[in-house]
C-alpha cells in the first residue's frame, strides 16, 4: 500500500509543511482544520460559526478524497475554551445526526493563527459502493 495526499482549493491551504489529508488504503486521514473560510481566508472567531466552518472544511477534504462525513470513524476538537463545549456540540449533532464517530475534545492553551477551535477526522471510502 502506498499513501496518497488529499488536496483541495475548497478549504484552507495548509499553513505549514502537511496536507490537508493522506489516505492509506481505505483510510482518510485529515489534518486539524481551523475556521477559515477558504474563499475570504477571513479566520472566524465566533464558536458556533466557527465549529460550522471547520467541518465544512473538512467535508470538503472529505469529498476530495472520495468519502463524506457519513464515513467518519473518529473526530479529534481541540478548543480554547472548554466553557463553549455545549455550543460546539448544538452545531457538531447537526452534522452527525446518526451513527456518530468515536470522539475526543481537549482544551489546549493556543492553536495557530491565534483559532478558537480546530477539528481534525478519521474516516474510510467505502469500497463496496465503487
Amino acid at each position: 500500500m502506498k499513501k496518497e495526499i488529499i488536496n483541495t482549493e475548497k478549504a484552507p491551504k495548509a499553513i505549514g509543511p502537511y496536507s490537508q489529508a493522506v489516505k492509506f488504503g481505505d483510510f482518510i486521514f485529515t489534518s486539524g482544520q481551523i475556521p477559515i473560510d477558504p474563499e475570504s481566508g477571513e479566520l472566524i472567531s465566533d464558536i458556533s460559526k466557527a465549529t460550522s466552518q471547520c467541518i465544512e472544511n473538512l467535508k470538503c477534504i472529505l469529498k476530495e478524497a472520495g468519502t463524506s462525513l457519513n464515513n467518519v470513524i473518529k473526530t479529534v476538537i481541540y478548543m480554547r475554551n472548554l466553557e463553549e463545549f455545549s455550543i460546539v456540540n448544538q452545531v457538531y449533532a447537526t452534522y452527525f445526526t446518526e451513527n456518530q464517530p468515536a470522539r475526543s475534545c481537549v482544551e489546549v492553551s493556543a492553536l495557530p493563527k491565534d483559532a478558537i477551535i480546530e477539528i481534525e477526522a478519521v474516516a474510510y471510502i467505502d469500497s463496496q459502493k465503487e
